[in-house]
């Protein structure tokens, strides 16, 4: 690999070179990396939001009865922080962030396929969140299903439901098209030499999540719109009184709902396989493996959505099969799992703030994942369906998931994307912190929940006062992990990082950091014996 680009003398991308300047060379850029970092900062914005809401509900839930607001207040509450988590930090996430400021540069190319189409997905982004986030101030007041718009009380309600829900449909276009860029980008502009078993493992995990982005969002998008449809134009889709099947929105929901999970937490496995190498020194085990395992997670997730209705009602014969794919989903799964531990087995650990947050991943993955299995069970899923035993599963997947990957990622890319190492010290207290309070927050949720405390409610019989006492304390602390993580990143006055501060070997380590506006001065080319993870 040409290795002349460390030499690159040009500007980077942070430096305003072109025909605009200051925040105006931002708005109207086509650069992948300064789009990315403008999802990047979007995104923060409202996770932050959405992290409050969350430990507003939990204030309220600290003690049995009404504390500081009623009913209708955390119904709103929970639906727009679902709304917030879901749409506008979790499904775009790690995908469009560091999709847009590393994946090209990890395949030698020096921008995505389409440019100008990447600026405009943002602009949706951000038009559809607002939309989504004026519903909670707009008419007869905030949406009050859940983020899921479960028909019909979605067309009865008289909450402000319908700016949600457009909002959300116009996030999936967004998605939409991001998903086909990424898909144009990883076909066409790769570096000479490099194949599709030559590319590193995170565009790997990109393009198995484009493709769901791509096929799956338009399905929850006609729904959406038929949800607007049947309240403005009282058609009889869903609503049993026009003659509607109230079952069928669940459907076509989870149709894509379920598949989303993995546009969530493919990219996620994406990073740690890019982490567990380099800071290892060693080749990841079992390359094609893990590439094909991110193919067979986005195929099999398209099989499984029933899964989220077995009380719902449906054939005896139509729950064992999606039990059994359930079950069958799970094993790529366990493939990532297993080849990233064998990579590590009697390798040069090198314990940096990167590696912390991935182990987390893993470990907090794992009791998701298990979890899902339970659920996954007929027989157990009974038992647990709609209490707070599933907000534990889905949080440990998509926040101890998802979020620790980010944070895994930002530590890793951090030095590549602005320049700069962080404090090593602070970073660690802000994992202990994270990992410590995210587990005294959720798993308490697994006890009641199994104790038979449902899902989504504003008051609690007293025997579930202490499970939800110790996830407030541990929202806390989860908070204030959050705050030294988030101070330590903003305060940019670190050492200058060199082109390649962790040893890694993949491409976007042999330009300069922070890289230039273009990526590469020379293209680099792969040789034929070549290898992403060359360690020897």
């Amino acid at each position: 690999m040409i290795e002349a680009n460390l030499h690159n003398s040009a500007p980077s991308y942070l430096s305003d070179t072109g025909k605009h300047k200051g925040l105006m060379a931002w708005l109207t850029t086509t650069d992948h990396k300064r789009i990315g970092l403008m999802y990047m900062y979007a995104i923060m914005v409202f996770f932050i939001v959405g992290v409050l809401l969350g430990e507003l509900m939990r204030l309220e839930l600290f003690f049995p009865g009404q504390q500081f607001y009623g009913p209708q207040t955390y119904n709103g509450f929970f639906t727009i922080h679902g709304i917030i988590m879901i749409f506008t930090v979790v499904i775009p996430g790690l995908a469009v962030v560091f999709g847009n400021i590393i994946m090209p540069i990890m395949i030698g190319a020096k921008d995505v396929a389409f440019p100008r189409l990447n600026l405009f997905s943002f602009y949706l982004y951000i038009l559809g969140a607002t939309i989504a986030l004026s519903s909670q101030f707009m008419g007869s007041g905030p949406p009050d299903t859940g983020w899921t718009f479960y028909a019909p009380y979605s067309i009865q309600t008289h909450t402000n439901v319908v700016a949600a829900v457009f909002g959300a449909f116009v996030l999936g276009f967004s998605s939409i098209l991001t998903g086909l860029n990424f898909i144009v980008t990883i076909h066409r502009l790769k570096a000479p030499g490099m194949t599709f078993f030559k590319m590193p493992l995170f565009p790997w995990s990109l393009y198995a999540t484009a493709w769901i982005q791509v096929l799956a969002t338009p399905i929850v998008g006609i729904t959406l719109l038929m949800i607007i449809a049947e309240r403005w134009l009282r058609i009889g889709f869903f609503d049993p009184s026009l003659g509607g099947d109230p079952i069928l929105y669940q459907h076509l929901f989870w149709i894509y709902s379920h598949p989303a999970v993995y546009i969530m937490i493919l990219p996620a496995m994406g990073v740690i396989t890019e982490i567990i190498p380099t800071f290892t020194q060693r080749k990841i085990f079992g390359y094609r493996a893990i590439a094909l395992s991110s193919l067979a997670i986005a195929s099999v997730g398209y099989f499984v959505w029933a899964h989220h209705m077995f009380t719902s009602g449906m054939s005896i014969t139509a729950r064992w099969v999606f039990s059994l794919l359930t079950f069958l989903v799970a094993i790529p799964s366990a493939v990532k799992v297993f080849n990233w531990v064998t990579t590590m087995y009697r390798g040069s650990i090198d314990v940096k703030p990167p590696f912390l947050f991935a182990l987390g991943f893993i470990f907090l993955f794992m009791i998701g994942g298990l979890s899902g299995l339970v659920q996954g069970s007929l027989a157990t899923n009974i038992h647990v369906h709609d209490t707070s035993f599933v907000v534990a599963h889905f949080h440990y997947i998509v926040f101890g998931g998802v979020g620790f990957a980010f944070f895994a990622a930002i530590h890793y890319w951090y030095p590549k994307i602005y320049g700069r190492m962080y404090n090593y010290k602070r970073a660690n207290a802000a994992f202990i912190f994270l990992f410590t309070g995210f587990n005294l927050l959720y798993f308490p949720q697994f006890v009641i929940g199994m104790m038979g405390m449902p899902r989504r409610y504003f008051d609690f019989l007293p025997q579930f006062t202490l499970g939800h006492q110790i996830s407030f304390f541990g929202g806390i602390i989860l908070l204030i992990g959050l705050i030294i993580m988030f101070m330590n990143l903003f305060n940019r006055k670190g050492i200058k990082a060199s082109a390649n501060p962790w040893g890694g070997k993949t491409l976007e380590w042999t330009i300069p950091s922070p890289p230039p506006a273009e990526n590469f001065e020379i293209m680099p080319v792969m040789g034929e014996n070549e290898e992403p993870y060359d360690y020897k």
